[in-house]
């Protein structure tokens, strides 16, 4: 089954051939996939030396081989960046104090990579973007809001968020989450499931998240390795 947001997004993005991969991400039915993120590399914290976000991005080098990976057009990142959070662009939320924050998805607020697993079609999006709300408050927001309904166009899903056990990275705030989007009717039902790693550097956020429609496990170590990177990039810059 594909969403009214599955078809918009495809339709963005696939004029651009090297995002044929993300695309991939798109589509697709299933069912939940389970998974704990167990990262393990330990990482100084610090503080950004204030460059463009696009040069503080991992190169899609960084990612797992398995994972043919892109840095997504400023078109393309619009869409697909409030997917990572359930809550499309112009969605109703309920109840509506617990929508995700206002974000600026120009070039200067939020950048991301994309790597595909094309034998599991599954994800795992690197985003950076940058923000002055101290990551504690997205905590206890997810903590209050853990089921919300979500309304886009008609169509009604349901977004579950928990707050999991935080990377252990050194950073300024670490924060872990594992979420769930549930659509469609009872014959044609579509799970979308992520485990999101989030890490506070500066004003700038690293988040990388595994996503799938199938029913792939969350691969963890793949996660762990491109979220590591990441956070490293941002330190070391």
């Amino acid at each position: 089954m594909r969403s009214r947001r599955t078809a918009v997004r495809t339709a963005i993005v696939a004029p651009v051939v090297a995002l044929s991969a993300a695309a991939a991400i798109l589509s697709g039915c299933s069912s939940t996939v389970s998974g704990i993120p167990q990262p393990s590399t330990t990482i100084s914290a610090g503080t950004p030396s204030g460059k463009g976000l696009s040069k503080l991005l991992v190169d899609p080098a960084d990612f797992p081989a398995r994972y043919e990976a892109i840095v997504l057009p400023a078109q393309a990142v619009s869409m697909a960046a409030p997917d990572l959070t359930g809550v499309p662009q112009g969605a109703v939320v309920d109840p509506a104090d617990c929508a995700p924050p206002s974000q600026d998805y120009g070039p200067t607020g939020t950048v991301m990579a994309v790597g595909t697993d094309n034998a599991s079609r599954s994800t795992i999006s690197i985003e950076l973007t940058k923000t002055d709300t101290p990551l504690d408050e997205l905590a206890k927001q997810t903590e209050r809001c853990g089921e919300v309904t979500v309304t886009d166009n008609g169509a009604e899903s349901t977004v579950t968020t928990q707050v999991t056990p935080a990377p252990p990275v050194r950073a300024d705030d670490t924060l872990a989450l594992r979420r769930t989007v549930r659509s469609g009717n009872e014959s044609e039902k579509v799970t979308q499931s992520m485990v999101t790693l989030i890490a506070q550097v500066g004003d700038v956020r690293v988040s990388a998240t595994f996503m799938s429609f199938g029913d792939a496990k969350a691969d963890t170590v793949a996660l762990d390795e491109v979220f590591t990177a990441a956070v490293q990039k941002v330190q070391n810059s």
